[in-house]
């Protein structure tokens, strides 16, 4: 079961899940639970074989009778528009996981999480490991480690066995952090510079490491950093962008010593490297682009530096 399906990663996820059951002759199903506010997810997970649930997580009875399920990724979580409300925010990321975590106590749950709940690292670093301190800025990384607060509560009281899965910016042809540096470039945007370093994953991959953490599950509840290898420099990425479309791109202000940047290299143990690599992110990205192509117009804001969101 996937809990808040409806987002960016949730169709995708689930539609990957159910294509693997399919392919190993279970039998077994894959559900998909959310608002679904959009009813175009709702569509094309029903049409991928996905039995789908309607459901507000923020009602406790109505998830109290949600069906079993042996394995549940938590996917659930608000970032955007906390500026603006941020007590919502909260609700989404403490209260829901709290509900959730109360309701599936017998089962594996992958909490999705954020590498915001750690400090910033220094760009020469590598990146923070999972041991590293967690000392997050504004509401919303604060409510995201309130999240895995939860769940770590639920492991030790009910023996709930669960996975934090610590995701850094994962990249599609429609969002993520490439498609947000492209778009500003083409369009003669300056980029803030001040956030000069990220770190990148295909969604695919992505997706591949999440059921893979569902073996991982345990408790005490166990922390996975999941990005790719690499340090980004944003400002490189520009110029390969500008070069390819033939334009210059504009900078505003200088690159900090210090970004949200996480060191995966337990999930490079444990699962390999992705498979999908930067230079093929960017050669999608640039052709999606030139494609005109839909896009879903939620950009990561990933040069925020004060959690503000």
């Amino acid at each position: 079961m996937l809990v808040g399906a409806g987002g960016k990663m949730g169709p995708t996820l689930a539609l990957m899940a159910a294509e693997v059951l399919r392919d190993l002759g279970t039998g077994r199903r894959v559900r998909a639970v959310s608002r679904f506010s959009d009813p175009r997810a709702r569509a094309l997970l029903e049409a991928g074989g996905v039995e789908t649930i309607a459901c507000d997580l923020l009602d406790r009875r109505a998830v109290a009778a949600l069906p079993d399920a042996e394995n549940v990724l938590f996917l659930a979580g608000q970032k955007f528009g906390t500026s603006e409300g941020p007590e919502r925010t909260w609700a989404m990321n403490t209260i829901v996981p709290d509900i959730v975590a109360e309701r599936f106590a017998a089962s594996r749950i992958v909490a999705f999480s954020t590498g915001c709940v750690y400090s910033f690292a220094s760009v020469f670093s590598g990146g923070s490991r999972e041991d590293a301190p967690t000392s997050p800025a504004g509401d919303y990384a604060n409510s995201c480690l309130g999240r895995e607060r939860i769940f770590q509560f639920a492991s030790r009281t009910r023996r709930t066995r669960v996975c934090l899965f610590r995701l850094n910016y994962a990249i599609d042809f429609r969002y993520g952090v490439l498609l947000d540096v492209a778009q500003r470039v083409r369009r003669g945007e300056a980029i803030d510079l001040t956030t000069g370093f990220a770190n990148v994953i295909w969604q695919g991959d992505a997706n591949a490491r999440a059921l893979q953490c569902l073996e991982l599950a345990d408790t005490p509840a166990l922390a996975v950093n999941v990005t790719g290898p690499e340090t980004l420099s944003i400002r490189e990425i520009a110029e390969d962008f500008g070069r390819r479309f033939g334009v210059q791109p504009q900078f505003t202000g200088t690159e900090a010593p210090t970004a949200w940047l996480s060191n995966a290299g337990r999930s490079f143990q444990l699962f390999g490297y992705p498979t999908v690599s930067v230079d093929q992110m960017i050669d999608w990205t640039e052709a999606w682009i030139h494609a005109g192509a839909d896009t879903l117009g939620k950009p990561t804001h990933f040069e925020t530096r004060d959690g503000s969101f």
